[in-house]
């Protein structure tokens, strides 16, 4: 009972030191969100995307790159855009970039898990990006693309001229809708987030090397002794991992980590990181939009895209000598809560919160502002409230047993 009680303790302060140090992060990165998603409208992006060459596929991923890293409203943007005109190759760099290749992410990853899996994130995002390209040309799926816009129907032409940038950036009304947006952020992933760190603490605290061992072969070995058979196993299991948590990329980040510290491969755990489209709550949206055929198409795409990235990455930087080392990555032995850099920033973006929920909520109380999202599961978001508030009890419970414990 007293181990029990130790770890419970232990994985609770852990938890609770992960979001800590990412706190800032995540503050930083969903203001600058926000902000971008007000001053750069969706109208602008569908003009720019219609066609399928180098240059809407670039357009695609520069506005994926400014956009939100949340899946439910990545998928919900794309889906207008392609319904607006975009091509589907330049639908699909903009979904894969708005979660693999943007800002908030690449900050979070560099905290937990080193530079390295920030190249990684990003090269491996461009590849992610580049090999779908690739395959959607070779495959030339011109009826499944057809239908999916048939599927969707047509939308009404908006008739308003979007404002000059200056305009927009000058008018109160939209640092309102900033402040509302940071807020609706925070609403997207809380859950996400919530599961993801309680997960992480109770990974750290109670499940032991052996699991992992079982779940990817070979775990704990030199990095040099993985086989290619050792790496594509990784890379399969990993994706399967993200599927039973079901928590999206910014949550996962921290048990990411972890695999990483048990010795699970780089290839393996890079493929854990891209593997937030290829879960089923993202399978069943895209098929509500476009027809189930399209949405295994599309999951066909990213399982086999996400696969090749993460093995040529692990073997691109294993012949660079840029491996990193797993023995290296103990996240669970840093002190979490110290006076130090990351104490500082978390006040002062704190303070960055409090000036954007005043904006939104208290300045611009009038101001209505509206986000498209994908279409949520009902029971799937009931599950995930309720687990949010057990993981409230659990960690609430665990630091108060650290209080006698520790």
């Amino acid at each position: 009972m007293d181990n029990f009680l130790e770890n419970w303790a232990k994985s609770a302060h852990t938890s609770l030191g992960f979001f800590w140090m990412a706190l800032w992060a995540f503050i930083l990165g969903y203001a600058l969100s926000s902000l971008i998603q007000i001053f750069v409208t969706q109208r602008r992006m569908q003009q720019t995307m219609g066609g399928s060459g180098g240059k809407s596929m670039l357009l695609g991923t520069f506005f994926g790159f400014i956009s939100s890293s949340c899946s439910f409203s990545a998928l919900a943007t794309t889906k207008s855009l392609f319904q607006k005109g975009a091509s589907f190759s330049a639908a699909i760099a903009f979904l894969l970039a708005s979660t693999n290749l943007v800002i908030e992410l690449g900050i979070i990853i560099s905290i937990f898990l080193g530079w390295q899996f920030v190249v990684g994130e990003y090269v491996g995002g461009a590849m992610l990006i580049l090999i779908s390209w690739f395959l959607i040309r070779v495959i030339k799926p011109k009826k499944l693309i057809e239908q999916a816009r048939k599927n969707l129907g047509k939308v009404e032409e908006e008739d308003h001229a979007d404002q000059s940038l200056k305009k927009r950036i000058q008018s109160s009304e939209n640092w309102a809708k900033v402040g509302q947006q940071y807020v609706m952020e925070w609403k997207m992933v809380w859950k996400d987030v919530t599961i993801g760190f309680t997960i992480a603490g109770i990974v750290a605290g109670f499940v032991p090397d052996s699991f992992f061992h079982s779940l990817f072969i070979n775990t704990g070995e030199n990095i040099d002794s993985f086989s290619f058979l050792t790496l594509l196993q990784h890379t399969v299991i990993g994706p399967v991992a993200a599927f039973l948590t079901f928590i999206g990329s910014m949550g996962n980040i921290p048990l990411a980590a972890l695999l990483f510290g048990k010795g699970v491969s780089f290839a393996g755990v890079m493929a854990f990181i891209f593997s937030d489209l290829v879960v089923f709550p993202v399978l069943r949206i895209n098929a509500t939009y476009y027809g189930w055929k399209m949405s295994l198409f599309i999951l066909f795409l990213l399982f086999s895209s996400l696969i090749g990235t993460a093995l040529f990455l692990h073997y691109g930087f294993d012949l660079l000598g840029y491996l990193p080392d797993p023995s290296a990555m103990d996240i669970t032995d840093r002190e979490h809560f110290a006076i130090d850099y990351t104490f500082f920033f978390n006040l002062f973006f704190l303070v960055i919160t409090g000036v954007l929920v005043y904006l939104g909520f208290v300045k611009g109380k009038d101001v209505m502002h509206h986000m498209e999202m994908a279409p949520k599961s009902a029971l799937l978001e009931k599950v995930l409230t309720y687990l949010a508030i057990v993981a409230y009890v659990w960690l609430a419970g665990g630091m108060l047993v650290w209080g006698f414990v520790v």
